[in-house]
């Protein structure tokens, strides 16, 4: 597995987060009292930027636009867009589960190096 380096450690401070360029895509890390977590930044759902939502004390990540909720451990569902039923097929065809690609992570040398691909894809 390729491992990038993607920055200090001491840039990701327990409680914080930061988005890393990876080649081709965008990748939200996240320190959670010292447990490092990198996810795919864009929700599986409309593609949308994750980095501004809200993260939960239960290593959650809830989509900030559709309230979509991911686990950071797993990249699993949570819970799926909250859409109310009868919205017609093209929001029954946006409205299918997609778990959120994650990465694997080690710290080396003082920096946060992810892998290039995914561990898990959607």
């Amino acid at each position: 597995m390729e491992f990038i380096k993607a920055f200090l450690i001491s840039d990701l401070p327990p409680g914080s987060r930061k988005v890393a360029q990876l080649p081709g895509r965008k990748v939200l890390v996240v320190n959670i009292q010292g447990q490092i977590f990198a996810v795919d930044n864009a929700c599986p759902h409309m593609r949308f930027p994750l980095n501004q939502g809200r993260i939960t004390e239960d290593c959650g990540l809830i989509c900030p636009f559709h309230h979509s909720a991911f686990d950071l451990k797993t990249g699993n569902v949570k819970e799926w867009s909250p859409w109310p039923p009868g919205f017609g097929p093209v929001l029954a065809r946006m409205s299918r589960e997609h778990a959120l690609p994650i990465f694997s992570v080690k710290v080396e040398d003082g920096y946060i190096w992810i892998s290039q691909l995914p561990v898990r894809n959607a």
